[in-house]
């Protein structure tokens, strides 16, 4: 399909309109673009990230001078990711190749069928020490704005990565389509980065920079990648509360299912032939060695009880840990207490069922685990500055 600018983007608006938020997959193989499609991303990034990430390694590999990232994903781009999908398919174009007349470049990747361009590898991504030697040398975000402004002018489609407010408020200037907050190298799994903010810090930023985008070109697509979000509990946390679009993910589609099916499958054929239901369950409660693996837990259980009493104590009997250590352990991760966390989740999902069968607020209290509509009421509006009704009435459109 030949895609254009314009159809992506009327594509996409009719995907927030329709299921609210959409979703970007980084695929490093025909493999994962095939299965990312049927399973409803919207549309696939060529990363030299999922390159190597096909190859058994850690996404920053991107960063080092194994080969050149460009070719690299023009090779795999063009022979494994526009022949599997049907979708747009985006090019992680570095902008900063010094091998690479940028202009001419960018009208090969529109020749040879890529819908659009993103700035991967990004300076973004660099700090410190180094980050200041390559400014030095010309080496520099602003290359990366200046690609996308011409991209944008060649008629491509364009996701720009940035990571505060200043770049996005750039970026938007550059006419970017798509305001792709990251967060940094995605947590999880064997090869992923060690966890380097708060979900709740995560979230602040998000509101920071997205106010910013939406003052300044209220249309922008707003999105986000990477850092602590790798699972669909942490998406719904980051979009609580923000003004947000859609998820991009790589290592989430890619590399940690695949890290943990292969060793679950190997491991079962290594030991049986007949894996039983109870035998999976104790695996998976024995499972247990990681902080990380005690957050998704406590996580995965709000979403699927937050209509019911649900106490810390009743969570560190279920994990066989204290509950002073349980406390210490999600504030340190998620960046807010427990308590905090499932008010908030509550409260949320409750405007969600508002929104989608206007239902009495009494019935509404009831479905969030709040029998007492008085004590819903109560701590709505301590923790929106209003009741319940003035908040619908200010902030939810009844159309």
């Amino acid at each position: 399909m030949n895609w254009t600018k314009e159809l992506i983007t009327e594509e996409l608006r009719k995907q927030i309109k329709i299921n609210r938020h959409m979703i970007g997959v980084a695929a490093g193989s025909g493999l994962t673009a095939k299965y990312a499609e049927e399973g409803g991303a919207d549309f696939i990034l060529a990363l030299s990230s999922g390159f190597y990430r096909q190859k058994g390694l850690s996404s920053l590999a991107a960063y080092l001078p194994s080969s050149n990232s460009n070719e690299a994903v023009m090779d795999f781009g063009l022979k494994e990711l526009i022949p599997r999908t049907t979708i747009p398919v985006i090019f992680g174009l570095m902008a900063t190749d010094p091998t690479k007349h940028i202009e001419a470049f960018i009208r090969l990747i529109k020749e040879r069928g890529f819908a659009g361009i993103n700035n991967y590898p990004t300076v973004g991504l660099i700090d410190g020490i180094y980050r200041e030697a390559l400014e030095e040398q010309g080496i520099t975000y602003e290359q990366e704005v200046n690609s996308i402004s011409l991209a944008n002018r060649l008629g491509l489609f364009t996701v720009a990565f940035v990571f505060d407010k200043d770049q996005a408020s750039q970026m938007v200037d550059a006419g970017a389509d798509v305001i792709c907050l990251h967060f940094g190298l995605t947590s999880g799994g064997k090869l992923g980065a060690k966890q380097i903010q708060s979900l709740q810090a995560a979230r602040n930023l998000a509101k920071e920079v997205f106010d910013v985008v939406k003052r300044k070109n209220p249309h922008a697509i707003k999105m986000i990648y990477g850092g602590p979000v790798n699972k669909p509990v942490d998406v719904q946390f980051i979009y609580d509360g923000a003004d947000i679009d859609g998820y991009i993910g790589g290592s989430v589609f890619e590399r940690i299912p695949a890290e943990q099916v292969v060793l679950q499958v190997t491991e079962s054929f290594k030991k049986t032939n007949d894996v039983k239901y109870e035998e999976l369950i104790e695996k998976i409660i024995g499972g247990f060695h990681t902080s990380d693996d005690y957050i998704d837990f406590i996580k995965r259980y709000v979403s699927l009880h937050y209509d019911e009493d649900i106490s810390l104590n009743e969570l560190s009997a279920i994990l066989h840990i204290s509950r002073p250590y349980l406390s210490t352990l999600f504030k340190k991760y998620v960046g807010v207490s427990f308590t905090d966390y499932i008010i908030d989740f509550r409260l949320n999902r409750a405007l969600e069922i508002y929104q989608e069968k206007k239902l009495p607020l009494t019935t509404i209290a009831e479905l969030v685990g709040y029998p007492n509509y008085t004590q819903f009421s109560k701590i709505f509006k301590k923790r929106k500055g209003m009741s319940p009704r003035a908040y619908i009435s200010a902030n939810i459109t009844t159309s």
